[in-house]
């Protein structure tokens, strides 16, 4: 992800934190490539804009609108430190946080644990890694900027390094998904159902390939 842009996971969800210091039009710019790569992981998602102590005119701010808009993503408030910033976003209709510059003691970590059953409609985002202790079923959604680990069946949809990482893995007890996709790449369950025995998806070949998990950790 670009050194202008961070993702980072609250107690409300999802935040956005922009670079304070760089060019507006540099951010806007790293901003659009991200969301461009990050497609899947965006659309749909809600989340909080954290401008730190950059003051924002009525323009920047519609610009930044616009560019969430176009991406299916939508702003659920702006935070940020100066009054400035904050007076543009409501007169927008977008709500507005004062933001303190000490470390938030809100922000997670950069795993997400579920101990439950993901069920078909429901959507699971996380920026991090995931790892489920229950099932996916068919459809059901999981879009992660991590790995994707289920330990249990997986018959929904997982999207593992949703923001553009081939590195990332998925892994389940029972793999019988509807679709895979890692980072770019999509492939979907094999005709003939799920193997007995845990195995792992991850890329290869500019292709996502599947194996026992025995033997991709050898």
């Amino acid at each position: 992800m670009s050194n202008l842009i961070a993702i980072k996971g609250s107690k409300d969800g999802l935040r956005l934190q922009l670079d304070e210091a760089a060019a507006w039009e540099e951010v806007v710019a790293a901003l659009r490539r991200q969301f461009g790569q990050g497609a899947n992981f965006f659309h749909g998602a809600q989340i909080i804009v954290d401008i730190g102590e950059r003051a924002l005119s009525d323009a920047q701010l519609g610009m930044l609108l616009e560019l969430m808009q176009q991406h299916g993503v939508r702003p659920e408030a702006l935070a940020s430190t100066t009054r400035e910033s904050r007076s543009a976003a409501r007169a927008a209709g977008l709500a507005a946080r004062a933001l303190a510059r000490a470390p938030e003691p809100e922000e997670r970590g950069e795993a997400g644990f579920i101990a439950r059953t993901v069920r078909s409609g429901q959507v699971i985002r996380h920026h991090g890694h995931v790892t489920v202790l229950g099932d996916v079923n068919a459809g059901g959604e999981i879009i992660a900027g991590g790995n994707v680990i289920v330990w249990g069946r997986l018959r929904g949809m997982v999207h593992a390094g949703a923001l553009g990482d081939r590195a990332a893995i998925i892994g389940a007890l029972e793999l019988a998904p509807m679709q895979l996709r890692i980072a770019d790449l999509i492939a979907r369950s094999p005709e003939g159902g799920a193997n007995s025995y845990a195995e792992v998806a991850f890329v290869e070949n500019e292709q996502i390939n599947v194996e026992a998990w025995d033997a991709y950790r050898k």
